[in-house]
């Protein structure tokens, strides 16, 4: 095994398995990352965008801390996709998720890049302006 440190980034993603990969891969040659630390809970974007104290958004910062502190990601990526189940809205309500998820992590004071990114219907993965 190299003693050459991995790269790391971490995506709090839609537990729906038709985004995982496309997500991951994208991340990757983006990024030029060797891994994804991947956190799933079904429609993300909405339940960080509501930024309430829950089970839920307690496992998730608890993981994006993990992910960050124990694998040194330096990126924290949260998605959005066309046809969730989790968070059944159009496009535009779920960018406005988005970006408020956006905001709720960056106030977790990790010192992180935190990016969005939109994956449509097609299974592309568009990053979010």
């Amino acid at each position: 095994m190299s003693d050459e440190k991995k790269v790391f980034v971490t995506a709090i993603n839609c537990m729906d398995g038709r985004v995982q990969l496309p997500v991951i891969e994208w991340l990757c040659r983006e990024y030029n990352t060797d891994y994804v630390d991947s956190i799933t809970e079904a429609g993300p974007n909405k339940l960080l965008a509501e930024n309430r104290f829950s089970m839920q958004t307690s496992f998730v910062k608890a993981n994006v801390e993990i992910s960050v502190k124990k694998h040194g990601s330096n990126l924290v990526a949260v998605i959005g996709h066309h046809d969730c189940a989790g968070n059944p809205t159009d496009k535009e309500k779920q960018v406005q998720h988005i970006k408020a998820a956006i905001e709720t992590i960056m106030s977790w004071g990790l010192n992180v890049n935190v990016i969005g990114l939109w994956v449509d219907d097609h299974w592309a993965v568009h990053k979010i302006k």
